[in-house]
């Protein structure tokens, strides 16, 4: 049941320099500064994702041997126990920013929103509320990850894609698959256009 958390987090790399497309020899200070402001979020939550993602595939398989739907609940429990006992005090500890991306990054491994977890998994009653007190938070539990439509989550996924290709973070396969190369070509061609729109 034990989920290692990712080691490599504690280990300091330097990044090559960020280009956001080839018309720009690099990004401007203000612009870089955010997405290294984004970059320390997005190692700092992905583990959460991973391990919830892990989580849940060992949930489903141990779920699928129970035979009556008691058994089922009270393996459900022992998990819930788990998860809160290792992760609630650190999850308190994000902020509120942190959370937005986390949320999304629970998308982008399990292919569901935090919503539909908490409705699959406890009940509908109980995903209205959390997603009506997380609002209270600014957090939205039914957002998804969608970097083909959302400037930040292609950061998001630029930042991952970098992160496994130089072993800053462990890769585990997502369900919300995303071509890298087709979304790159997509944002460095729309950047490309806004831009010369803009000189017009």
């Amino acid at each position: 049941m034990n989920q290692p958390m990712d080691t490599t987090l504690q280990r300091p790399i330097e990044l090559p320099e960020l280009y956001l497309d080839p018309n720009q020899a690099k990004a401007d200070a203000l612009t870089k500064q955010q997405f290294d402001r984004l970059q320390r979020r997005v190692y700092k939550v992905y583990p959460y994702a991973k391990t919830t993602a892990a989580t849940l595939v060992a949930l489903n398989e141990g779920m699928a041997k129970m035979k009556t739907s008691r058994e089922k609940k009270k393996y459900f429990k022992i998990v819930e126990d788990y998860l809160n006992n290792t992760f609630e005090e650190q999850l308190k500890k994000l902020s509120t920013k942190d959370g937005q991306i986390l949320i999304k990054l629970i998308y982008r491994q399990t292919g569901e929103t935090t919503f539909d977890l908490i409705k699959e998994y406890k009940s509908g009653w109980k995903a209205f509320w959390s997603n009506n007190t997380a609002k209270i938070f600014n957090l939205n539990l039914k957002a998804k990850y969608t970097p083909m439509d959302v400037h930040e989550d292609y950061w998001i996924e630029t930042i991952l894609y970098r992160a496994f290709e130089n072993g800053r973070l462990v890769k585990q396969d997502a369900v919300y698959k995303v071509d890298y190369d087709a979304m790159s070509n997509f944002w460095v061609d729309k950047l490309s256009k806004a831009k010369k729109q803009a000189a017009q």
